[in-house]
Parts: C-alpha cells; structure tokens; sequence
C-alpha cells in the first residue's frame, strides 16, 4: 500500500511547524509547501507574471526576488491576493505532486504536507487526511511577538490576516492542539500518527 498523504495545516502561531518536526522525527517525510513556494518564485517563468501583476520594483539589485515588497503589494487587498494565488499556486501544487510521489517510493512511514494554504490552495486534493494544529489566540499572540520581535499591534494585525479556528475545524478530518504541554507533546503526535496509519483514510 502506498505511504498516506496527511495535510498539515494550521494558522500561524499555532504550533505547525512544531508538529511537523515531531512527526519527521516519527519517521514520516515533510513536503513543506512554504520551500516550494520561495523556490517556485524565484523561477524566470513565475517571476515575469508576478512583475507584470505587481509592477516594477519586486527585484532587489542582486538580481532576486524582494519578497518583502511583493508581499506589502500582494496582500495590500482581497484582489491582489487572489492574482497572487492564481500566479503560483499551480505551480507550487504541482511540484508538491512531485515530492509527494518521490517521498512514498522512500521507506518514510507516512509523508506530510505542511501547507498553511493547504485548504486555500486545493492542497488537500493530494490528501488521504488532514490534520489542522490549532490553539487559544492568546497562546498564538505570544508566540507570534517572541518568534517574530514584532510589537503586539503588528502580531494582531497578522493574526486578523488569517482564518479563525473554525475555519480549519469545519475543514480538516483531524484537530491537533498546539498548546499540548512539552511534557507530554511527542506522545501525543505518536498517538495521532499511530491513529492515522491504522485506519489513514478514515476521517473522524
């Protein structure tokens, strides 16, 4: 039987990554959607449609991508956000087609796509299961301010960017929370593979 596809998935600060480098150490292997994304970007092909969307002035003067600068213009409203989707989403899904395919010929237990887009993107058509990492918006504030060093003004301002809690629980077939005391913390992901490989197609 071919290794399960789970997506992983989750708003930031939720604790994804963190799950995802627990279930890496579980033996399963991590296609991580955000590489692909700055690789995808920086192709000649990609490139030319993201100037001709956003205009002049996305290179810096090494010649690369300023994805500062795309970012403050693709997410300064609803419309440019959706060029920019419609630009490298494709893309982007469709070299993590290839990595998946590449991972489950390996001996990984199980591989993992870490998208945070994975809804937003159809990501989770190349799913078996979904697992979204969830957790309190207090939580995620502080989180947010010691991982970033940015102010509470501008850890909010992310936050209100994303999608609430609800969102990815009425979306994913599995919940996992992200405030899960380290004490107990790989335990619990173990449980929740082991759940998985038992029954991976099984939404619950």
């Amino acid at each position: 039987m071919s290794k399960p596809v789970i997506g992983l998935t989750g708003p930031t600060g939720a604790g994804k990554s963190t799950v995802a480098s627990a279930l890496k150490r579980l033996g399963c292997a991590v296609v991580d959607a955000d590489r692909i994304a700055r690789t995808v970007t920086e192709q000649p092909a990609c490139l030319n449609q993201l100037k001709a969307a956003f205009g002049t002035g996305l290179m810096q003067t090494d010649g690369t991508l300023n994805r500062k600068e795309l970012a403050q213009r693709a997410f300064a409203n609803p419309e440019n956000t959706a060029q920019l989707n419609r630009i490298t989403h494709p893309a982007i899904l469709a070299e993590a087609r290839r990595e998946i395919a590449a991972a489950q010929q390996s001996s990984c237990r199980a591989v993992i796509l870490d998208a945070a887009l994975l809804f937003e993107s159809g990501a989770e058509n190349l799913c078996d299961t979904t697992v979204a990492v969830l957790t309190s918006p207090q939580a995620r504030l502080k989180r947010i301010m010691a991982r970033d060093g940015i102010s509470e003004d501008l850890a909010r301002e992310r936050m209100r960017a994303q999608n609430a809690n609800d969102y990815y629980t009425s979306r994913a077939d599995r919940t996992f929370d992200g405030g899960t005391d380290w004490s107990i913390f790989d335990e619990k992901i173990r449980e929740l593979l082991e759940k998985i490989l038992r029954q991976p197609y099984e939404k619950v």
